[in-house]
């Protein structure tokens, strides 16, 4: 069934703007809290327990208040965590034992737009079935429980401490960074006040880059979509690598210490190389229909079995489950360890690229010499409405006829974003002039189509 509300990653757009407002907000949270009530969740009528946290932004003053009286109304008890990454709230509702979680962020988005998702009592991403529920309880008129079943509300105080904790847990207990000088650049969003103590309590020398959020300048130059300052800051110290999160913490993206960026696909060929040398890769990877075909045939050539998913951590996880594997990521930076957490984190997935770091005392580099990725260009074109100038016919037609151009020497991808509202046209090929040729021309077309 089609979504009114929900997107590929809950549901977000321009704060003020509907459905990011207030109004709809509070409707949202009394919703949530009503499906999950008439699901019998808890044993004995106890009321249900639901999780907020947030990013940086300084819309999530204003809508983590509205959430929690829409929460409140329902008869739900709310637990607030503040600023978290987006993992360690999955992993907070599942650990605290809670009923579902939500996180208040619009993730790699500039600090105008905001967002709300969700998990549920086990940290996974709500099941369509639940989204449904609650888009059709969101079109009933809003009612109030009464006043000795309305919802209460408390802060989670040791929330950091308890998610610092279960990222040093996902390593051996003799693994040490001491050493290794580390540059962070936390996007000035949620992994601020957790990342750098993490690093640091494993015995790193950490330098620390976009951790002075202000509420609007989050993701603002910084970041795993910005990392060229990051880069900068890796040769101006001469640091062993850096790190760099989104807003939300569930992408990351590495440097070298010549200052190279490593994205997502050179990320999972790090971890599943060593896995596969370890004996604890457990089936083969999955990645994405924008993951490099480069990194496709580095997996080949290792032995490693590798499948395609659409774009989405979403998709990534739901093929990862129907395979039976536990690896999979996107260029974009979402790295899933699912032997470790059920969702993306971009911490997690920074520790287990640096094992072989240190178990092999080999820089990054070194450890990514097995891929050769082919040039691959992406445009982002701004239009009203992505998925009508994606099926439009003039737009297929140049698509099939650059295809015909690439051959087997590359291929062309043209997709709506799910999470901005522009088409994202990929080109990726052998000949790097005649990639960015082809996308520019496409990217043109689909302009004139908007």
């Amino acid at each position: 069934m089609s979504r009114k509300y929900f997107g590929t990653d809950g549901i977000r757009g321009r704060v003020g703007q509907y459905p990011i407002n207030p109004e709809f907000c509070l409707r949202l949270g009394w919703a949530v809290g009503t499906v999950f009530a008439n699901r019998g969740v808890n044993q004995g009528n106890a009321p249900a327990h639901i999780l907020i946290g947030k990013d940086t932004r300084i819309s999530g003053y204003m809508l983590e208040s509205v959430l929690e009286s829409g929460l409140a109304a329902a008869g739900a008890d709310v637990s607030l965590l503040g600023p978290m990454p987006t993992p360690a709230i999955a992993y907070l509702t599942r650990t605290l034992r809670a009923d579902a979680g939500i996180v208040i962020s619009a993730s790699h988005n500039p600090y105008y737009d905001n967002g709300i998702k969700f998990f549920d009592g086990q940290g996974n991403k709500l099941a369509d079935i639940v989204e449904l529920e609650i888009e059709a309880q969101l079109e009933q008129p809003m009612a109030c429980v009464d006043s000795e079943r309305l919802g209460r509300a408390s802060r989670v105080a040791d929330a950091a401490g308890r998610y610092i904790e279960f990222c040093k847990a996902t390593v051996a207990r003799g693994f040490s960074l001491r050493g290794m000088r580390i540059v962070l650049d936390c996007a000035n969003g949620a992994t601020y006040h957790v990342a750098p103590r993490v690093f640091e309590e494993l015995g790193a020398d950490v330098i620390v880059l976009g951790a002075e959020p202000n509420g609007v300048n989050i993701n603002e130059g910084c970041g795993s979509t910005a990392p060229e300052a990051l880069q900068e800051k890796v040769i101006e110290v001469r640091a062993d690598v850096g790190i760099a999160f989104d807003g939300d913490g569930d992408r990351v993206v590495m440097v070298d210490a010549q200052g190279n960026l490593l994205d997502g696909d050179e990320i999972l060929y790090i971890i599943a190389t060593y896995r596969q040398s370890k004996g604890t890769l457990g089936g083969g990877v999955v990645g994405t229909v924008m993951t490099n075909f480069g990194l496709e045939k580095a997996f080949a050539a290792a032995g490693i079995a590798f499948r395609r998913a659409p774009v989405g951590d979403r998709n990534v996880t739901e093929l990862l489950h129907n395979e039976g594997w536990s690896l999979g990521g996107e260029a974009s930076g979402h790295i899933l360890c699912l032997d470790l957490l059920g969702t993306g984190d971009a911490i997690v997935a920074a520790l287990q690229a640096l094992v072989p770091v240190v178990e092999l005392s080999k820089p990054i580099s070194e450890l990514v010499k097995g891929v050769s990725k082919l040039p691959q260009v992406m445009i982002n074109v701004k239009v009203k409405d992505p998925g009508l100038v994606a099926a439009c016919e003039v737009l297929q037609n140049a698509v099939s006829a650059k295809q015909d151009v690439l051959a087997d020497r590359g291929r062309v991808l043209v997709r709506p974003s799910g999470t901005e509202p522009v088409l994202r046209v990929m080109v990726e090929g052998e000949d790097g002039d005649e990639v960015r040729q082809i996308a520019n021309e496409l990217a043109a077309v689909a302009q004139s189509q908007n």
